[in-house]
């Protein structure tokens, strides 16, 4: 199949797993498209703006779009017609439902829809449901490939044999590992962090399925107890949320709070452990990015985790503090340092070139 002018949807460009997924496809094989159009759904861009608009073929749409209003509809109708839009990837799982819908109207031949979180993300009421119902069943009709970036989504959303229907894909993400095992530098004399110091860190946006208080939990019991250990935290909206809290405890000197950064690799080399008891999952970047470090990682028992990280890790309830700080608190006495067979199996696993390369082929294939 020809590919002339694709266009992928996204609610926005901030920086997140989504976001930043489709960034690095986009850096690494976006000559073998015409156009490229990134349409944001919220009507807004975002922190990767300027990043997208460094590739050459990339153009950015903003346009607001109310599930309630037709109106967005038939603009965007207007818009594949216009552009000659040959393929629409939307990455919203469920709410590509209108979209895929749309791109029927528009002859649009090759319609994916990538589900990049492994359950709902929205709170549950009767309204809600009834409308994710009705979008998920627009999904599955309109859409021609059904992606997922875990098996625990598909598990989830679709409760149908599909490991035996063609038209469903698993793609794990895809992580260049060379910008992570070459890094050397880390932040310890920045940040006045001794050497000798034990860090955890975390790195993700501030939502309720980071899961940020249980971490904060953990850390004021494990900070007042080890006069050596520290944690750091960075991602969106986390030094804005959550800087008053560590303030008012006093502790502001030995939980140091970030919000996103361009130096992750940084960031991570600086660390001893990665804590990372997320309630909700797609596939976590960040937990692979800490693991393709080679550091040794305390993360929750959910099914995206357990599929990310195997069977020969030891995960933890998400909300149970007294077993999550137990659990950091042994890889503090133990000081194991980075694990060279994690780092191997990582590098295999998320390989960015043969990940990347499932995903083109879908794409571009019929």
């Amino acid at each position: 199949m020809e590919i002339k002018n694709i266009s992928f949807l996204v609610n926005n460009l901030d920086s997140g797993g989504i976001e930043n997924y489709l960034l690095r496809f986009l850096q690494y094989k976006h000559s073998e498209f015409n156009r490229i159009y990134i349409y944001c759904k919220s009507g807004s861009g975002g922190q990767l703006e300027n990043d997208y608009l460094k590739i050459p073929n990339v153009e950015i749409v903003k346009r607001k779009h109310s599930y309630f209003n037709i109106f967005s509809f038939i603009w965007m109708n207007d818009f594949f017609k216009r552009k000659d839009v040959s393929v629409v990837c939307d990455f919203t799982g469920n709410f590509a439902g209108l979209p895929v819908t749309v791109a029927v109207f528009a002859n649009v031949k090759k319609r994916i829809v990538f589900y990049r979180s492994a359950m709902d993300a929205f709170k549950q009421s009767f309204l809600k449901n009834l409308y994710s119902k009705f979008v998920k069943h627009l999904t599955f009709k309109f859409s021609t490939t059904i992606l997922s970036n875990s098996e625990a989504a598909f598990d989830y959303f679709y409760k149908i044999d599909w490991r035996n229907n063609k038209r469903f894909k698993v793609i794990h993400n895809g992580i260049n590992a060379d910008a992570f095992i070459q890094t050397t530098e880390n932040l310890r004399a920045e940040l006045k962090i001794p050497n000798d110091a034990f860090v955890i860190g975390h790195t993700g946006r501030y939502n309720q399925a980071k899961n940020h208080q249980t971490i904060l939990n953990v850390a004021f019991r494990l900070v007042r107890k080890y006069p050596d250990i520290y944690f750091l935290f960075c991602g969106n909206g986390v030094k804005k949320s959550l800087s008053d809290l560590v303030l008012s405890e006093g502790l502001d000197g030995r939980i140091l709070l970030f919000e996103n950064r361009t130096d992750i690799p940084v960031f991570l080399n600086t660390l001893d452990c990665y804590f990372f008891p997320s309630t909700r999952e797609g596939q976590p970047n960040a937990l692979i990015e800490a693991m393709i470090m080679g550091l040794p990682f305390i993360a929750s028992d959910i099914p995206p985790i357990r599929e990310t990280v195997g069977d020969n890790y030891t995960l933890y309830p998400a909300m149970d503090v007294d077993a999550l700080a137990a659990a950091i608190e042994k890889e503090y006495f133990d000081r194991r340092g980075r694990n060279a067979a994690l780092q191997q199996e990582m590098f295999k696993r998320f390989d960015y070139n043969e990940r990347f390369n499932e995903f083109y082929e879908v794409l571009v294939n019929d």
